[in-house]
Formats: C-alpha cells, structure tokens, sequence
C-alpha cells in the first residue's frame, strides 16, 4: 500500500456521495468516477415525470458537491470491468484508474423479468432521462387527444397504466390521475381531462407491502380516493404498443409505465463473487466482498440480512449509511484497529400518494393523509443538495399546493416528430372542431 492510500469509489449516487463526504477529511486520495456528470435526488424523480419540477431542481453536479473535498477528484467515465489482483477499475475509453480500496455502489436499474423489449413500450423510472420521457409520453397523450378530438370530433377516452404497486408506482398513480382532474382540467377545449383512466396493477394482494397492513389499505383508499383503479392481484404478463395484458384480459392504455422490479448494475457479477437473482452482492457483514477486504460494496448493490433476518432495503438511507460505514472502517484500518459491523438503522418509511395524501411509518407510530405529506414533504426537501434547490422546490410545490398549477409542463421535440393517431386523416377536408374558438380572429387554442 502506498504510503497515501487511494480510494476508488464507483457511482455518484447516495452511497458512492456518503462515503466520499465521509473521506474527505482523511489522509486518502479520493477517486469519484460516474458515467454522469450530475446527482440525482431519486425520490423525487416521479415529480420530474409528472411536471411539478424540472430536472435541475433535483439534481446537482457531482464535482460542485466535492468540490470543498481538496482530497477528492471527479471523473467522468463509464466503469466496465476490474482487474483485482492489480487493483485497477477499467474504464470504457480502455483507461484504468488504480486503487488500495474500491468502494463500489454503481446502483440499481428497473428489471423486466426477462422482458427487456416491454422497455420500449413500458419505461421505467431511475433517471432524469427517463422522467423526461415519461412526462413527455404523459402530456403528448393529451396534446394528440385533444387534436384528434378538435380535428375529427372524436373523443377517445385516455387509458393510464402504472404496472407495480410499491412506491414509484404509487406516486406515479396518483400524481397523474391529480393532473388529469385537476391541473389540466381548465387547460382543454376539445376534451375532457377527468375522464381519463388511471389503473395501477399490483400483483400481490395490497400496495406498498413494506408498510404495516392498515398504513397499505390507508393507501389504497387515498388513491381511489383521487380516481386511481386499484387492481390487486393483478399479474400483467404482456406488453405492446398501445396494451397490455393481465391474465388472460387484454388492457387498452395510451400510456403504460414500468414500477415494479429491480436489477442491481452489472458491475456486481463483474465482481467475480455471489450475487442473487437480481444481480445483487452477498457480501460480508463489513460490506466487503468475500475473499478481497480491500473492495466493498454498497448501496442497491448490496444482499445483506439484518440482525432479524430482514434484508437490509433497497433505500437511499441505507445507501447513506453504507457509505458512512465503509468510510469508518477505511479510517479504522488505516489506524490497525478491526473493522465494525455494519448496522442498518431504520429511522422510518414513507410514501407520497398525492396532494396531501401520504403514509408514514416511523417505528411503532404511524401516519396518514395531511400530516404524513407534510412529513414526507419537508424530509426530502432537507435531504436535497444544495440551498438553492431546495428554495426552488419549496417554491414550486407551495405554488403548486395553492393554485394546482404544474411548472414544468414541457414536451421537447417539434409538432412534427408527434405520432399521429387521428381517427382520420387531417387532410379531409373542413374538419369539424369539437368547439369553435373563442377568439374570431381565426386563433387556435
């Protein structure tokens, strides 16, 4: 070991962003290397897709986080391999980046179960990429509605399909069926937003099974409570364009969106150690990968059981923790005494529903509704990087408490790259508008 340890860390998420915080202050050069230059907050990706905040307000640049971290540099670079016995993390660009310790935590992806051509159809959400996409595909089904429906006088119902019932499926639901009857409802001439069809299929028998079983029902209740169809024990077994199927039912739907099932990266079985099912690491109880106490392993990444016999969750504290924890035993090997166990400390979970609608479960207490989004409100806006973010994201979301209006309702791309669905052509010619324009001087709306 050189006589200034190097400390590799793969992945800019909370684990890889925890544990170098942590290491910034000790005698180590710090090595960050993500294939993105930005942080993602990840729980507040869903309100990125439903266009109450816009992709800056919940990111921040990686270096501009370490940049007060003089042991630390950033690099930009997508990691596909290891060599263990030199200790090097290759990179794509046929590069390589040395290390005494590797701390990897390169995250999670969204698993089709062996389906991955349903992704084309059915996206998923786990970044700024894919909320983009999703809150395009969600406001273009109403723009193409409404233009069907001025040009032709045809008003096809719209058919939302959320496909998982833990919380990224939740929060999907419920905040698209509140902009469908509500925030657009004013919006729209030709057609009639609170129609619209909203229906998450879950295939166990509740929502939200991490919670205690009244907390899930409370769930349920709030989310029919905004229009959302609930359907439980609901197995969707196939995706195509414009449907999907559930047992044997096939389900119209404009637009279908994927929250259930995760995949650890792959970087895990490049590892060369055990991993389960969904490509995670069984590592030791110090985070470390078995036969190699210089490489560990955290975050998403991670299989490891609790003291109880409950895997610690896939959740950003416990990837915050990891991180914390694998630094500390960094320090306590550089200072010869043994390495700690790592401990997860639950300090509670909660779940967003819809405006004002959310459930928490802080050890034996419990919360629903009002008092529960405000909990939920004010601990992710405490745990966004940087002070400017969160001013924005108070400022967006007591705007859009007060007036219901959503300030990042942005489709990227030009009219002319839309898919057209029309029931005719729009050449026919004098189209018959579902309603004449208000203004007489020949102005659409």
């Amino acid at each position: 070991m050189t006589e200034r340890p190097k400390v590799a860390i793969v992945g800019g998420g909370f684990g890889g962003l925890w544990a170098a915080q942590a290491l910034a202050k000790m005698p180590v050069d710090v090595t960050l290397i993500d294939r993105k230059n930005h942080h993602v907050f990840q729980p507040l990706l869903y309100q990125v897709a439903t266009a109450v905040l816009s992709p800056g307000e919940i990111a921040q640049p990686i270096r501009r986080i370490l940049h007060r971290n003089k042991n630390t540099e950033v690099i930009l670079g997508e990691v596909v391999g290891f060599d263990k016995e030199k200790r090097l993390v290759k990179l794509s660009g046929g590069e390589e980046v040395g290390y005494d310790y590797m701390v990897v935590a390169a995250g999670a992806r969204h698993s089709y179960f062996g389906h991955d051509e349903w992704e084309a159809e059915a996206p998923g959400l786990k970044t700024l990429e894919d909320a983009v996409e999703i809150r395009r595909r969600v406001l273009m089904a109403f723009e193409l509605a409404e233009r069907e429906a001025y040009l032709t006088g045809v008003k096809k119902p719209l058919n939302f399909v959320i496909i998982g019932g833990g919380p990224t499926g939740v929060e999907l639901a419920g905040a698209i069926a509140d902009i469908a009857r509500k925030a657009l409802a004013k919006d729209f001439m030709a057609i009639d937003t609170t129609s619209a069809r909203v229906v998450l299929f879950e295939g166990s028998d509740r929502v939200l099974g991490t919670f205690a079983s009244d907390l899930s029902e409370s769930a349920k209740k709030q989310l029919e409570d905004l229009g959302v169809e609930v359907r439980l024990n609901s197995f969707v077994t196939d995706v195509e364009e414009g449907r999907v199927k559930v047992g044997d039912e096939w389900v119209d739907c404009d637009v279908v969106l994927w929250a259930t099932g995760v995949a650890a990266s792959p970087l895990g079985k490049a590892l060369g150690v055990e991993t389960d099912r969904a490509g995670r690491v069984r590592v030791e109880r110090d985070l470390s990968i078995p036969g190699n106490k210089d490489i560990f392993v955290i975050g998403d990444m991670v299989s490891l059981l609790q003291e109880n016999g409950e895997p610690v969750p896939g959740v950003s504290p416990a990837a915050m923790q990891m991180g914390e924890a694998t630094a500390a035993n960094i320090r306590r090997d550089l200072k010869g005494e043994p390495r700690v166990k790592f401990t997860y400390v639950n300090k509670g979970t909660m779940a967003t529903i819809g405006r004002s609608k959310a459930i928490a479960e802080l050890g034996s207490l419990k919360f629903k509704g009002f008092i529960a989004w405000l909990m939920w409100l004010f601990l992710h806006v405490f745990f966004l990087i940087g002070f400017r973010n969160r001013f924005a994201v108070m400022f967006d979301w007591f705007w859009a408490y007060l007036t219901r209006e959503r300030s990042a309702r942005l489709i990227t791309g030009d009219a002319g790259e839309m898919p057209v669905t029309l029931s005719q052509s729009s050449s026919t010619p004098d189209p018959k508008p579902a309603r004449k324009p208000k203004s007489g001087k020949g102005k659409v709306r």
